[in-house]
């Protein structure tokens, strides 16, 4: 089969699309064909050597893909040759093995999908996987009317929106560039700013009617971290989900500190903290998988790029150009 390997971590060129052999299922496992592979920020961190779950290299990069099930091995009782399914390297002993046309994985770690799914967009899950532990698990039963979400135009961002927009919450976007700020409309942001020209203090405060909003979700971190708490309504919380900027530097200490008398909130958040809670992570695909199936959520598929143009894909990323998903063609 053909696949994307990584025998050295660096640039986009160290992705190498070979020939390796087709896995064959064991015991209790199925053989997925993908026919459409997500590419994702997880990606780029390993393909860098910046991931802190590095697979052992060499490596097949790759943590989600859509596919059906090509062949099953002895003790398999719930699906067959043919199902649609989703498959997440989150549920897997390695973060990898998608990049690839086939792929074994347990059974149990399988998440089936309805007959008539589009695996396209089922493709594109585990940003709502994401988003939806952002908007749930991260907040541990905050009480919350609307939300403010950086970097709205990109996969998690734009799943935020509209997962908020289902659970009825007035969500706002913060973006750069234009052309993302009417993206993110029309992902279901009631309002949006571009950071490279709008005064995002004063457009919160129009926004809100003066109040702030209550939780801002924030994947991009580094030394702007702190202005969030300028922007929150009383007892209010910051959930930071990434580093896209770096960690949040140190003296956001400082700021939250000056908003003492507010009582403000900030919570680290990693989906690695249900890396040993699998009933956890399959609740929210449970919770994904009808409204994928209604269309009450639709990801947006910004290119379909053959396997071999993963490089192009990472690249694409990178350069900040992706407006929602980029998914791969193994056929």
């Amino acid at each position: 089969m053909k696949a994307i390997q990584l025998r050295v971590t660096g640039g986009p060129e160290v992705l190498e699309y070979v020939d390796v052999p087709t896995p064959v299922p064991g015991r209790a496992e199925v053989l997925v064909q993908a026919h459409s592979i997500g590419v994702g920020m997880p990606d780029l961190l390993v393909r860098s050597g910046r991931y802190a779950w590095m697979p052992p290299l060499p490596a097949i990069p790759g943590i989600e893909m859509a596919g059906r099930v090509a062949g099953v091995g002895p003790g398999v009782t719930a699906l067959a040759e043919g199902d649609p399914v989703f498959v997440s390297a989150r549920d897997l002993p390695v973060r990898g093995n998608c990049y690839a046309q086939y792929i074994c994985v347990p059974e149990h770690a399988v998440h089936p999908l309805p007959p008539a799914a589009d695996l396209e967009a089922a493709a594109c899950l585990s940003n709502y996987q994401v988003a939806w532990h952002v908007l749930n698990s991260a907040t541990r039963g905050f009480l919350y009317d609307d939300i403010l979400v950086w970097a709205a135009a990109g996969g998690v961002g734009s799943a935020l929106l509209q997962l908020a927009k289902l659970g009825g919450k007035r969500a706002y976007g913060i973006v750069r560039g234009a052309a993302k700020q009417s993206f993110a409309l029309r992902q279901g942001a009631d309002a949006c700013a571009d950071s490279r020209v709008d005064d995002i203090p004063a457009a919160v405060q129009a926004w809100t009617g003066g109040k702030g909003v209550d939780l801002i979700l924030d994947p991009v971190g580094g030394a702007g971290f702190g202005q969030n708490f300028d922007l929150l309504a009383r007892l209010g919380m910051v959930v930071s989900y990434g580093i896209l900027d770096g960690p949040p530097h140190p003296s956001y200490a400082e700021a939250l500190q000056a908003h003492f008398g507010r009582s403000l909130a900030v919570r680290f958040f990693s989906m690695h903290a249900l890396d040993d809670a699998p009933a956890l992570r399959r609740v929210a695909m449970d919770a994904l998988l009808p409204d994928l199936a209604a269309g009450r959520i639709a990801p947006h598929i910004h290119a379909r790029l053959p396997l071999r143009d993963a490089a192009q894909a990472h690249r694409l990323l990178e350069q900040g150009a992706v407006f929602g998903k980029i998914v791969l063609d193994p056929r």
